[in-house]
């Protein structure tokens, strides 16, 4: 008898169907079961608003994520700066440089992409996230409240971290320093080899690799970017017919500008300056000239070479030890 109920409770059309536009009627008409139509809101509705919600969020950050690779990737293939465009090459030393800043700016595209992608997904995924949530029911201020509580103490527990993510966002978005470039951090200087978010590597002139935490970076002195001023200063004695030592001074580099070996690394004419300092040890002559960044060494000592050399030629003599630094540093020696 009860089965004969409900095969006849089965067959009976749910009350919503009077109104035709609802979901409950057209599953009535197209399966006649009554248990579907009635749950209608529960096994169709719901799972198919949340299947849309995590089909949108997946198709949107795919999109977002194409469109920031396509930015990072016309950033990493642009143009070289205007500093090396006339360089670029002349000989293999430009060619390292165009490369150097190649990586740079490649490493710096792809730490642009990697943070505009990840804070694309997180906010994409949180979003989805809270409207699946909402959609099954669950009341969320709790779990907001929680998640408040949650972040007030990572912050305060992981304040240097962020500190340092995002003073290497600044770092990299205001580039600062690079691949390749040559900085003094304060207690350590030389070569950078790599910029991460958190932590800057560089490795100094005896081979010792230095980790920087970027929140801990207060000043950068970047000796690579642009140009380079190779300044040198020759000290002399003080008899010396100082119009005579400029002239000679200026001979010199304006014969190694005119090498053409030199004439893809000195970018401008060099300038003989004359007295720079009169001490009691004797007097310094300067001379400047303006090279590429990742030569300028090379040409300093190249310079400092051909000047000696012309002065031992031209008998301009050298200032003479002091008796009384020879005797301190005697005394020190005991």
């Amino acid at each position: 008898m009860s089965a004969v109920v409900d095969d006849v409770a089965a067959d009976v059309a749910p009350s919503c169907v009077e109104d035709p536009t609802t979901l409950c009627a057209k599953l009535w008409d197209l399966f006649g079961l009554r248990w579907l139509a009635t749950n209608a809101d529960v096994l169709v509705a719901k799972p198919a608003t949340i299947l849309l919600i995590v089909v949108v969020a997946a198709v949107a950050r795919l999109l977002v994520h194409r469109a920031v690779r396509r930015l990072t990737d016309r950033t990493a293939s642009g143009a070289v700066p205007t500093i090396l465009r006339p360089l670029r090459g002349r000989g293999p030393h430009q060619r390292e440089a165009v490369e150097q800043v190649t990586a740079r700016r490649t490493q710096r595209a792809e730490a642009i992409g990697s943070v505009l992608r990840s804070f694309a997904s997180f906010v994409i995924l949180g979003i989805a996230v809270v409207l699946v949530l909402g959609e099954l029911g669950i009341n969320l201020a709790p779990i907001v409240a929680s998640a408040g509580v949650v972040g007030v103490a990572l912050g305060f527990g992981a304040q240097n971290l962020i500190k340092d993510f995002i003073a290497g966002i600044g770092i990299i978005l205001e580039d600062q320093y690079g691949v390749g470039d040559v900085v003094d951090l304060g207690e350590a200087s030389g070569t950078v080899e790599a910029v991460g978010l958190r932590i800057t590597r560089l490795r100094d002139v005896n081979g010792v690799v230095w980790y920087a935490r970027n929140g801990e970076v207060l000043r950068v002195g970047n000796k690579s970017q642009g140009f380079a001023q190779v300044v040198i200063d020759m000290p002399v004695a003080h008899d010396t017919d100082l119009d005579r030592c400029r002239t000679i001074m200026q001979e010199v580099a304006d014969a190694m500008y005119a090498e053409e070996d030199w004439a893809t690394v000195l970018l401008a004419p060099p300038e003989s300056l004359g007295v720079e300092q009169i001490t009691s040890e004797g007097v310094f002559m300067r001379v400047t000239v303006r090279s590429t960044n990742a030569d300028q060494w090379r040409v300093g000592r190249e310079l400092r070479l051909r000047l000696k050399e012309r002065f031992a030629v031209e008998g301009i003599r050298t200032p003479l030890p002091l008796l009384g630094a020879v005797a301190g540093t005697g005394a020190g020696a005991r």
